[in-house]
């Protein structure tokens, strides 16, 4: 049988000075609505750049972008929290991410939690098939929690502007973001968020095991995202965010 001419995404990883890496909407961390793509997408591609390495980003939905990296159309992509099944096509670089939920709540109120049963007097928002971490998922799954979701941050900071809601849980930078984008400065002034996390959660840059240079090619970033943080960039890419937080 014949085979078929090598593609540019089968070249080993070893020896690729260019490779395409998909990534999804998650702003201001990756997104087309930003200049440079957001703060992930920069940090990839100049670590990437630092081992000599041209990284081209392509936005997929999730999804999609998991199953066309999964069998090797892309040589990377970014960024997906662990689970163990996905050990089974991927291989992890070292976190490149750390992601902080919060409960977001109005000024106006008195808000304090410690613990889960605490929260049982208030009205939660929450987003359409989204995931808070095992604790808050099984409050509201057993019917601890009352959780009211909305299709999108805009309209859960809507409800919890007009008191539909009392206290909202996001990714910190994830929501300050929506609400620089979508409220005036008036209405921004009337939010805050409580200091204790509901989540902390890490996120990495994934490698298709499908492709024979993976293993290599994790090598070289791992190496890029030490170097990164070691020459404080890292720490500055990071300020970024939360400048815009307060600003």
């Amino acid at each position: 049988m014949t085979e078929k001419p090598a593609t540019e995404n089968q070249i080993p990883n070893e020896i690729a000075d260019k490779i395409t890496v998909t990534v999804g909407e998650w702003p201001p961390f990756l997104t087309q609505e930003l200049e440079g793509n957001g703060v992930v997408a920069e940090m990839i591609i100049e670590i990437f750049a630092s081992q000599g390495i041209e990284a081209e980003l392509t936005f997929l939905p999730w999804g999609r972008g998991y199953y066309e990296a999964s069998i090797g159309e892309f040589q990377a992509m970014g960024v997906w929290m662990h689970k163990q099944e996905r050990e089974k096509e991927f291989l992890f670089s070292e976190p490149i991410l750390h992601e902080q939920f919060v409960f977001f709540h109005r000024k106006d109120m008195d808000f304090d939690w410690d613990k889960m049963s605490d929260l049982k007097n208030y009205r939660l928002g929450g987003g359409i098939k989204y995931s808070y971490g095992p604790k808050l998922d099984a409050a509201v799954t057993d019917g601890t929690l009352f959780m009211d979701r909305g299709p999108s941050d805009e309209v859960n900071f809507h409800k919890l502007l007009t008191g539909r809601i009392q206290i909202y849980p996001q990714e910190k930078s994830v929501g300050y973001f929506a609400l620089m984008n979508h409220f005036s400065a008036e209405d921004r002034d009337q939010i805050t968020h409580h200091p204790k996390p509901i989540l902390n959660n890490l996120s990495y840059v994934l490698f298709p095991k499908a492709l024979e240079g993976s293993a290599e090619l994790v090598v070289r970033f791992n190496r890029g995202l030490k170097e990164f943080r070691e020459s404080g960039a890292y720490d500055r890419y990071m300020k970024r965010l939360t400048d815009d937080e307060t600003s």
